[in-house]
């Protein structure tokens, strides 16, 4: 499993950064994901990297959320700023695509207005 951490209470427009550590077997030959699942949602990738760096966002988080990796200490980030309360959500790591077998218990976020 991979598991997340980070995740916490904030008011709107404020900042969180998730971290989220795996082994080298899973991080070196993989590319990486951000998933979240709302209440009554359906759980959705918003930021994903690959092995070589390219990056993409779902639009809406597009400008306000960063996704990084450190391949030396495998390890994947997420920078959260200007945080709305739909950003409101547990928050998953996993390889992109997803493996059923990696879904840990996520980070609760959880965004005040």
């Amino acid at each position: 499993q991979l598991q997340a951490s980070g995740g916490g209470l904030v008011q709107a427009r404020g900042s969180l950064r998730l971290s989220c550590a795996a082994s080298g077997r899973i991080f070196s030959i993989n590319g990486m994901g951000w998933y979240r699942q709302a209440p009554g949602k359906q759980r959705e990738l918003v930021a994903s990297i690959t092995i070589a760096g390219y990056i993409g966002y779902v639009s809406s988080v597009r400008g306000r959320f960063t996704i990084s990796r450190d391949n030396a200490k495998n390890t994947l980030y997420l920078q959260m700023n200007m945080l709305k309360p739909e950003d409101t959500a547990v928050y998953y790591c996993n390889t992109n695509p997803s493996n059923a077998n990696y879904w840990g218990q996520g980070t609760q976020v959880t965004v005040s207005s």
